[in-house]
């Protein structure tokens, strides 16, 4: 991947535009984890997640030449990558609705496997459950950050409308709330009541 900062998107742009296959690769390799991880969010199931990222990436090819701000170009197509998803969800008469366990059990796990099924069944489950108790906010910006490899902070900020200055305290936050609400479900039986901290 071609690679840092955004203020090279403009270059990438540019030469995309003029047929660059590289550049294109580049732009490509940059934000599709960050436009599946938005996609993941909406509740799709994986052939029409795949068909809202794949319209996202169209209507870039389509405005190539016509992005204003190249350096915003990871909010457009967090804002283009909503739409689509909102558009797809309307089609099907479907309302938006937070993501579900099953959906976020399509990103990988980092945690290392425990010794039987069953206890790794029961974590799962407290820890799905403490996730669904998160707010929106939180569920989203947990989702995108376990995208792999994580997007950069700057990329996160933009498809979320936060300062770059938040997005580091603000998944401490929800981490840690999600903490507490998996401990909380896991000695309680399912009946967690912590109110989750917003971000």
């Amino acid at each position: 991947m071609l690679g840092s900062p955004d203020n090279d998107n403009a270059d990438l742009l540019v030469r995309a535009a003029d047929g660059d296959q590289v550049a294109w690769n580049a732009l490509v390799d940059r934000y599709n984890n960050l436009l599946w991880s938005i996609a993941r969010g909406f509740r799709l199931d994986v052939a029409d997640a795949a068909d809202a990222v794949q319209n996202t990436w169209l209507r870039l090819v389509e405005n190539l030449d016509r992005i204003a701000d190249p350096e915003r170009l990871a909010s457009w197509l967090g804002t283009t990558a909503r739409r689509e998803c909102l558009q797809l969800l309307r089609r099907a008469g479907r309302q938006p609705t937070a993501g579900t366990p099953e959906l976020l059990t399509e990103l990988p796990d980092p945690a290392p496997p425990l010794d039987t099924d069953l206890l790794r069944d029961e974590r799962d489950a407290a820890l799905w459950r403490a996730l669904e108790s998160l707010s929106e906010r939180c569920r989203q910006l947990l989702r995108i950050l376990m995208a792999s490899p994580p997007p950069r902070y700057t990329e996160v900020a933009a498809a979320l409308g936060m300062a770059v200055g938040t997005v580091g305290p603000a998944r401490q936050r929800c981490l840690e709330s999600l903490r507490q609400l998996a401990e909380a479900d896991e000695l309680l039986g399912g009946r967690a009541s912590a109110a989750p901290e917003r971000p």
